[in-house]
């Protein structure tokens, strides 16, 4: 399965009959295939095309002579093979930019109310124009408001475009965007446990922590978050008419009885924090009201609606500050 888009790096030379002739020729053998100029001027220096295909592919590729780098939601050309793979942040500044701004004009023409949110689109740009995972990822925010009950999308992707521009994420933009996926199946669950973390985020943020997201730990677990010398893993548990637990607090009890199962039993003393936005009002409200506990502590439990509400309770000693 192809991940979120990066460049690729050559270091052979490049020119235009060779663009054409490795590039343009297989792809368009393959799909059907026109190489077109940019829409945006390349830095100077360099040299840039366009290859549209017909079934909606899209790369780009820019060279000056001596380099070049590659970019695509497409099958890669087999002289590309053996390239190095890039992140946008770790390519030169100039390419970055002016790569980006073709796929977000791209993304413009595509999905124009998706664009509205420049901050989200921009951030989550790695996966909306990724190869497997661009139609599943513009759907759920569609569709489905970012992960919210019963909230239209305008007030879902504004709640997640706001805190996205605030920047705290923006060094681990790469390792965040991806964790919503490249599948081109669609998995509402899984999307939405990943805007969990996003949730956790600003909770902790917002009540003045520095954090450390996707800490890779020696027992070879991978936990979703350092505060200061504190550890922090997510859940989100699905609502309760989705899953076999029928109620709420069942549906809280059973996914925090998973994750102490497996990351949080090897590392005692992480915070467990339970994002219940998925939760409708009424289940949330029976939550609150018991704050039960889920037999693993510290614990947070929270649910946040687009409007920026927030309600939550913790048990157990939590040794960072709170908003609740």
């Amino acid at each position: 399965m192809a991940g979120p888009i990066r460049f690729r790096h050559s270091t052979e030379r490049w020119n235009e009959d060779r663009v054409r002739r490795d590039l343009l020729s297989p792809l368009d053998d393959t799909f059907g295939a026109e190489l077109n100029g940019p829409w945006f001027a390349p830095p100077e220096g360099w040299a840039a095309r366009r290859l549209e295909m017909d079934n909606g592919d899209l790369a780009l590729f820019i060279w000056n002579g001596q380099e070049a780098y590659w970019l695509g939601n497409t099958k890669t050309p087999e002289t590309l093979w053996r390239t190095d793979k890039q992140r946008f942040e770790r390519s030169p500044e100039p390419i970055a930019e002016w790569a980006q701004r073709e796929l977000l004009a791209q993304l413009e023409v595509e999905d124009p109310w998706l664009t509205e949110y420049e901050t989200l689109a921009y951030f989550f740009l790695p996966v909306f124009l990724s190869k497997d995972g661009r139609d599943s990822t513009r759907t759920f925010f569609r569709d489905h408001a970012g992960g919210f009950p019963d909230a239209d999308r305008e007030a879902g992707l504004q709640f997640y475009d706001d805190f996205l521009a605030t920047g705290v994420l923006d060094d681990y933009r790469y390792t965040m965007a991806s964790k919503l996926g490249t599948s081109q199946g669609f998995d509402l669950a899984r999307m939405q446990a990943t805007m969990g973390e996003f949730n956790t985020a600003k909770l902790l943020v917002d009540a003045g922590n520095d954090i450390v997201p996707e800490v890779e730990l020696a027992s070879g677990h991978s936990v979703d978050f350092r505060v200061e010398d504190t550890l922090v893993e997510v859940t989100r548990p699905r609502p309760p008419n989705r899953r076999k637990v029928d109620t709420a607090i069942g549906a809280l009890k059973a996914s925090g009885d998973a994750k102490t199962r497996d990351q949080l039993a090897a590392h005692p003393g992480a915070v467990l924090v339970v994002d219940c936005s998925s939760f409708h009002d009424d289940e949330w409200a029976r939550v609150l009201a018991e704050k039960p506990s889920v037999g693993y502590e510290p614990l947070v439990a929270f649910r946040y609606r687009p409007d920026g509400r927030l309600e939550g309770y913790a048990r157990g000693s939590v040794p960072f500050p709170l908003p609740f």
